[in-house]
């Protein structure tokens, strides 16, 4: 059975779905009365709140997601978080506590270190440098509350107007989630975790840490982390204010890519475990790669007024110092970035509209050092760069209910981005300035409660980082002085998106099916394509000349089935499609590499009482290739990974859970390197986790 046909079909499915719905509407079939959630006392407008988020995507002419982190029976990683989630793929790097590839729509998959293509926001404020650059790993979900997504050109901050768009990661707030809990299992993998808030009619404040450690399945694939997070918030009528303070120490050993062959004859192995020239020349026990980096944020964010008129304020500082060593250079990098945002928003009658503003800068100083062949210390210091991002954005937003049904919704994004760079070795300076508007014209239209359908045309922009600017590598592997470093001029990443979709409900009751189907399909210029060399290290970053195009269809289902013995059957299923293609130039006709076609993840849980347990499955359905020449062997293998859970919930105090991944011991690359072209030989695979199990217990005040 082709894939095109498989395609068809669940569009055809799913079509049939939004006609089921859209009848139902029409005969006045009945639907769920509205569930009303009665807020804390003290509840904020700044605190998170799932039926006001909610309704806030709900106002979005494209495709979002919600997600409710603390509903997950393990909750350590990101992909735990984001798993089950149409539109989000998540590639892990090696299953540890480091940085998985985060790809929604294509938007910089290839960036290596994985740093770009999507704003990562805490509370409502860019994580990410003001160069669009971020570490993932400081991300820690057993804090967060809700996380809100809005897909490519759906982002509504001013200064998101990449073609991946936004995640929002709210905090844990007062009393929410008080609790103690343990985990441990395979590859030495320990994880502590704490949460303790008060709160009051007018104030309330949080405070939590964890730390977590892993041995890691892979030979030289250790990994640590320890974060602190507090927030405290005060209210007085119509007025809130909220502060936010946090700290990252993260660590983590990379084991680094291996042949083919290796990947599946031994994949715990490392270059460096056999007498291979590969071996000699990337020995990894000797040349050491890894990442340390720490980050401290401090933010604050004031709201005032009411839904028909009012104010939102914030602002942040933040500090990174952090040291990525891949096999052949090291990049120590310290700065600060401060950030300010401002919107005002309100009704008049039958319009509703935003205007905002948002400033950010970072001040960095980057040093490149080439590590010794012999023993991975930085042996020869050859670039000293002096780094100045700067962010400007406007926004306009405007929504019309023009009839009982139907809302139109303008967006207006308009952005100075600046990228100023100097090696004080060399006197080498590079300053570039873009100046860009970023629109979206949508169409919403919602003829019952639990149906609402869009479509939406839209234009994203995303401007270069300083790791694709910067470029250094170590030509000759066994020879420190043949290092090299230069400053790439880039163009900004243009491109144009349709988009059609909806979510609603089928049924009603317990057994309802929720739903979400969104198609989209980019047209992308000057494409930002970031590829390795020979050895699998990150190499140089260039603007592809010619067309580009992203195309693609993310679709879920959820809901919850009766089943013997007054128990029931809780279902997740997410599917992602990607066809992503040159369309002209070099490469004309050939896939993008980076980015699985077909991506299915699935689950299901048998619900009685406290008892949760059932299988679950990651199901990469197709061959992915990993360079853009698309040579034959080269690809990432098509694999299914089966899991198992079983999850007890004791009471309103104690839980536990029982895991297993990948139960079958499958051998796979979970990522790759990603180059122009490439042979079967080369070093070009990450391999995933083996048969692992892990367990936990937790105490929620």
């Amino acid at each position: 059975m082709s894939h095109a046909f498989v395609f068809r079909r669940l569009g055809t499915g799913l079509a049939l779905g939004l006609a089921w719905s859209c009848a139902a509407a029409a005969d006045g079939v009945s639907t769920l009365s509205p569930v009303v959630v009665k807020a804390p006392v003290g509840q904020g407008a700044l605190q998170a709140d799932f039926r006001h988020e909610q309704a806030r995507l709900d106002a979005v002419a494209g495709g979002t997601n919600l997600i409710q982190p603390q509903s997950e029976v393990r909750l350590v990683t990101l992909r735990d978080a984001l798993d089950y989630q149409p539109g989000l793929v998540v590639q892990d790097f090696f299953g540890g506590i480091d940085q998985p590839r985060l790809n929604i729509r294509g938007s910089g998959i290839q960036s290596n270190p994985v740093n770009r293509g999507v704003l990562l926001m805490q509370d409502g404020l860019p994580l990410n440098e003001a160069d669009g650059s971020f570490v993932i790993g400081f991300l820690e979900p057993r804090n967060t509350s809700l996380i809100s997504v809005r897909r490519g050109a759906n982002a509504l901050s001013a200064g998101a107007t990449t073609l991946g768009g936004e995640l929002d990661f709210q905090s844990l707030t007062g009393t929410q989630g008080d609790v103690l809990s343990v985990e441990g299992g395979s590859y030495g993998r320990l994880g502590l975790h704490a949460g303790k808030g008060f709160q009051t009619d007018t104030m309330d404040g949080r405070l939590a840490l964890s730390h977590d450690k892993a041995d890691g399945y892979r030979h030289h694939s250790s990994s640590e982390r320890t974060s602190v997070q507090g927030n405290l918030g005060f209210r007085r009528g119509q007025f809130e204010n909220r502060s936010y303070l946090s700290y990252v120490d993260l660590k983590f050993d990379i084991p680094n890519v291996v042949p083919r062959e290796r990947l599946y004859r031994d994949p715990q192995s490392v270059l460096g475990d056999e007498q291979q020239p590969l071996d000699r020349i990337n020995n990894i026990y000797r040349r050491d790669p890894n990442r340390k980096a720490t980050q401290w944020r401090l933010a604050n964010r004031s709201y005032w007024g009411t839904q028909a008129l009012n104010q939102t304020a914030g602002v942040y500082w933040q500090t990174v110092d952090d040291t990525f060593t891949n096999p052949q250079v090291s990049s120590p990098t310290k700065g600060h970035t401060y950030g300010a945002q401002w919107q005002l928003a309100g009704q008049t009658g039958v319009v509703d509209y935003r205007v905002a503003l948002d400033w950010a800068r970072s001040d960095m100083d980057r040093e490149l050092y080439a590590v010794s062949p012999a023993n991975g210390s930085r042996a020869l210091f050859f670039g000293d760069y002096r780094l100045r991002a700067e962010n400007r954005n406007a926004l306009l937003s405007l929504g019309w209910r023009f009839a009982r049904q139907w809302t139109l919704v303008g967006d207006l994004k308009y952005s100075q981005a600046i990228r100023d760079a100097r090696n004080r070795l060399s006197g080498q300076a590079l300053d570039q300035k873009w100046s860009y508007a970023s629109p979206k014209l949508g169409l919403i239209w919602q003829p019952a409660q639990d149906l609402r359908l869009f479509a939406n045309v839209s234009r994203s922009h995303e401007a270069p980082t300083y790791w694709e600017i910067i470029s250094a590598e170590v030509p000759q592997p066994m020879n420190v002085r043949s290092a090299v470093t230069g400053l790439t001029a880039l163009q900004v990443q243009k491109a144009t998106t349709v988009e059609l979709g909806g979510a609603g409900r089928l049924g009603s009751g317990t057994s309802a099916v929720d739903w979400s189907l969104t198609v989209y399909r980019s047209t992308v210029k000057d494409e930002l394509m970031a590829v390795s060399d020979a050895i699998g290290t990150s190499s140089i970053t260039f603007n592809y000349g010619d067309r580009t195009r992203h195309q693609g269809l993310e679709a879920g289902l959820n809901g919850s089935l009766p089943a013997p013995g007054s128990a029931w059957l809780d279902y997740r299923l997410s599917y992602t499609y990607s066809d992503f293609r040159f369309r002209g130039g070099e490469y004309a006709g050939n896939r993008i590499a980076g980015v699985p076609r077909h991506l299915l993840s699935a689950e299901l849980l048998y619900r009685r009482g406290g008892w949760r347990l059932g299988p679950n499955v990651r199901w990469l359905a197709s061959d992915t290739p990993t360079n853009h020449q698309n040579v034959a062997g080269t690809q990432q293998d098509a694999y299914a990974i089966w899991g198992f859970k079983v999850d007890y919930q004791h009471g309103k105090h104690w839980s536990a859970y029982l895991m297993a991944d990948n139960i079958f011991d499958k051998t796979y690359a979970s990522s790759y390197a990603i180059r122009r072209s490439a042979t079967v030989a080369m070093p070009t695979y990450l391999p995933g986790n083996g048969r692992s199990f892990f367990g936990g217990l937790r105490y929620a005040f």
